[in-house]
């Protein structure tokens, strides 16, 4: 008899089906132990000692796993094969080792990227040991997380009443929205005008052309500051005759977007679904662990938590198979696709978020899944099946034409796009954040160079620039991802944290500080002058903590895995500064020469109040205490 360990109840009764007799499978609800809320959980003075301790209804699982190991010759962790999958095992592992359940079995580690019959049994086969350096990471930001957190949360508390916590993760996405939040603040409306011409060529069609020069000179989307500017024109082009100078057309390519990633799933389904980045990940964990398809329960998605945008040659051959079958041999590229990530932190340990079977479409799934998470089966179908699609050929034409006033000459252009071939878009198109209106999108009539064009309508339109808009979850996802601060699907953890807080208010344009229209700039300055001066009283030498050599929690496994980024006292002392903090921009830059950085210097104005979500809305600000973190002195000053 072999003991089979994973997270789920409906993960473990999926993969009994597939083990059959021989095998036990249990469930661990997650994880089994965790640090607990006291003072000397984590003693930095000891090595960073940790005290572990399992709350009862995961002792009872515990307790369910050693009685099942009695009758069993081998224990197989298979829980997810990520960081925190790779720890759950290692706790399932060391609470069974202290109740000296373990006698003699042997202990197998295996991990799946898809919860199929033939993923399981493949990876039973090739078992392999507990990864001692994810284990490593795993502890390493657990101790960040519980002395940044401990140490920082009680000015919270005192500073700000109402708020719960302070920590590592949500102040990056506090200071997104923090810095996001001054751009619309100092933002000043500027007017500009813009001048439109409706034009029909000789055969009666018409197309609309814009300004783009007057005189000899070029004129800019925000040159036009006044409307008595924009009449002048006007009128001109009142009088004016108009003859088409050129036309230039030119061929053009897109290209597929890769599969999907965490965050990029998280991002396309807020812009086309409207799920919050919680949501989706609740439903791809649901198709993950999946349904009853003809008597047998199928895991519909490959493994959800992942920033890879590699997909296994099998699965590409089968896409490919299925494309030249649904649409066509001329849809199918000449050679596999292939991407190459530009994320440089990317860890890339497992595949993309994929179909485990293309051949599986989404009207078929539609019938054994509710409606959420058919849409987002089809979002996830799509997007991987068009990944493997040719490319969409286009042809861009723009069109340049001289409106002759007398001796004036004013010149316009029109720009447009014509499909020759839609490829992948037949399939899938990428959502954005920000809709803007591409002119190209529209389609010209057939003109010639010389050709005299008849004026319809001749417009001016006021408009005025407008700020940055607030974040929404796939806005601060996709800012995330590009500032490199630390892994995009941490996201989701500090939009939960931050909700929580309570520090924000939702409002019809989106998230705002709670208490924004009742603070002054000089009550900011003054709740931020406060917090400092008790951040530096945990400075003192009585109660810092200091960052010693990080010995045995894998200071080289804690740089490999993107942890930390080494800091180099006089000392030369090794400090595990997380990369998010050392690229923020309010990174302390002035720490003592004479001292290491201290646990309350490494966290403090930067896991300082944290924004705080309510329900789900369309954008994010900060809350008021978040302000304060913009005006924190440095150390050296």
């Amino acid at each position: 008899m072999k003991v089979v360990v994973v997270e789920s109840p409906s993960k473990a009764k999926t993969i009994n089906k597939y083990l059959g007799p021989g095998y036990e499978v249990l469930a661990s609800f997650g994880h089994i132990r965790d640090l607990p809320a006291k003072d000397g959980s984590v003693d930095p003075d000891n090595n960073f000692k940790m005290l572990w301790e399992v709350d009862p209804q995961s002792q009872k699982r515990v307790n369910d796993i050693a009685h099942a190991l009695k009758g069993a010759d081998t224990l197989i962790l298979a829980t997810d094969p990520d960081r925190e999958g790779e720890a759950i095992s290692w706790h399932v592992l060391e609470a069974l080792n202290e109740k000296k359940a373990l006698k003699g079995q042997k202990v197998e580690r295996v991990v799946f990227n898809a919860i199929t019959k033939q993923s399981v049994t493949e990876a039973m086969k090739h078992p392999r040991a507990i990864d001692e350096a994810l284990v490593d990471a795993y502890l390493a930001r657990r101790a960040l997380d519980y002395l940044v957190g401990f140490t920082l949360s009680p000015v919270l508390w005192r500073k700000l009443p109402g708020a719960r916590s302070a920590g590592r993760v949500q102040s990056v996405a506090l200071r997104l929205v923090c810095d996001r939040e001054l751009e619309i603040e100092k933002f000043v409306a500027r007017e500009y005008w813009s001048i439109a011409a409706t034009l029909a060529t000789p055969r009666g069609d018409s197309f609309e052309a814009r300004l783009v020069g007057a005189d000899g000179e070029k004129i800019q989307r925000l040159d036009i500051g006044s409307g008595k500017q924009a009449e002048d024109l006007k009128q001109a082009l009142e009088a004016a005759s108009f003859t088409v100078t050129s036309v230039e057309a030119k061929p053009a390519r897109r290209n597929p977007p890769p599969p999907f990633t965490t965050s990029t799933m998280q991002q396309e389904a807020s812009r086309k679904l409207g799920f919050a980045p919680a949501i989706a990940m609740r439903l791809a964990q649901r198709l993950y662990e999946g349904v009853e398809i003809d008597g047998e329960t199928t895991g519909l998605i490959t493994y959800m938590r992942t920033d890879g945008i590699d997909i296994a040659p099998e699965a590409i051959a089968d896409i490919r198979a299925m494309i030249g079958i649904n649409f066509g041999k001329e849809y199918v590229p000449g050679s596999p696709r292939t991407y190459q990530n530009k994320s440089k932190n990317a860890q890339e340990a497992h595949e993309a978020v994929r179909p485990t079977d293309p051949h599986r479409t989404p009207d078929q799934v539609a019938k054994f899944v509710d409606r959420d998470q058919a849409r987002l089966y089809e979002l996830i179908w799509n997007r991987a099946v068009a990944s493997q699609m040719e490319g969409a050929e286009l042809e861009r034409t723009t069109v340049d034409i001289a409106a002759k006033a007398g001796s004036r000459v004013i010149d316009l252009r029109a720009s447009g796009q014509v499909v020759k071939f839609d490829g992948f878009l037949t399939l899938y198109q990428e959502g954005h954040d920000e809709a803007d209106e591409d002119e190209e999108s529209r389609r010209l009539p057939a003109m010639a160079q010389d050709e005299m064009l008849t004026k319809q309508a001749i417009e001016a339109a006021q408009h005025f620039t407008e700020p940055p808009p607030r974040f929404s979850e796939a806005a601060l996802s996709s800012a995330w991802k590009s500032s490199a601060s630390a892994a995009p699907r941490l996201m989701l953890r500090s939009c939960k944290c931050c909700r929580t807080a309570a520090m924000c208010a939702s409002t019809r344009s989106g998230y705002c500080p709670k208490t924004k229209a009742a603070s002054s700039s000089a009550s900011w300055r003054v709740f931020s002058s406060a917090t400092w001066n008790t951040i530096s009283r945990l400075r003192s030498k009585k109660s810092s903590i200091a960052f010693p050599t990080m010995r045995s929690i894998g200071r080289k496994c804690c740089r490999s895995s993107g942890l930390a980024s080494s800091a180099r006292s006089t000392r030369s002392r090794i400090c595990a500064l997380p990369k998010c903090w050392t690229r923020s921009t309010i990174c302390l830059s002035r720490i003592s020469s004479r001292r290491a950085p201290t646990a309350a210097t490494c966290g403090s104005a930067r896991n300082a109040p944290t924004a705080s979500y309510r329900s789900r809305s369309d954008a994010l600000a900060p809350s008021s205490a978040a302000r304060t973190i913009r005006n924190a002195p440095s150390p050296g000053r």
